[in-house]
């Protein structure tokens, strides 16, 4: 496995998501690592995570896709043309299916593989695993961010006024 995580090498601009960025102190923090075909995640739920005693909430689960999707998608594009450097997607569909209750207090292990990519999309099957069950399958639809959620270098939002 690839020591390295994807979102290390996000642009600061780009790196505040909750799910995973880096520069977010308050976010999930999730680093997804190459593993042969396959981006891999792993993620501890916190006892606020749940829904109900033992088990995790359903949103979490979902932003874990949602987050670990647009990883592989970038790491995709990357691979597929290093010459443009870090691409980064936004989630234009998610779809998600949950197989199994997710239990509370194990190591999560997200798997996500590219299933298209093109000029402006990627298209990534993603699941989740605990203790080798798995408990979730998602779909997710990346864009390339589009110019317009684009920011100035320094960071801040343009003020049209």
């Amino acid at each position: 496995m690839n020591p390295r995580a994807i979102q290390e090498d996000y642009p600061d601009d780009m790196s505040h998501c909750y799910g995973c960025g880096r520069l977010n102190p308050d976010g999930l923090q999730l680093k997804s690592r190459r593993d042969g075909e396959e981006m891999v995640a792993r993620f501890r739920p916190k006892p606020g995570h749940t829904s109900m005693p033992g088990f995790v909430y359903g949103g979490l689960l979902a932003s874990l896709v949602d987050c670990h999707g647009m990883a592989v998608a970038t790491d995709a594009a990357l691979r597929a043309r290093p010459e443009r450097g870090i691409e980064r997607f936004v989630t234009a569909a998610l779809e998600v299916t949950y197989v199994h209750p997710t239990p509370l207090g194990v190591e999560l292990e997200i798997r996500g593989k590219i299933e298209e990519l093109g000029e402006r999309k990627a298209v990534v099957s993603a699941r989740i695993l605990a203790d080798g069950v798995e408990c979730v399958r998602g779909r997710v639809v990346g864009v390339r961010v589009p110019g317009t959620m684009s920011r100035p270098a320094t960071g801040g939002a343009s003020n049209p006024e």
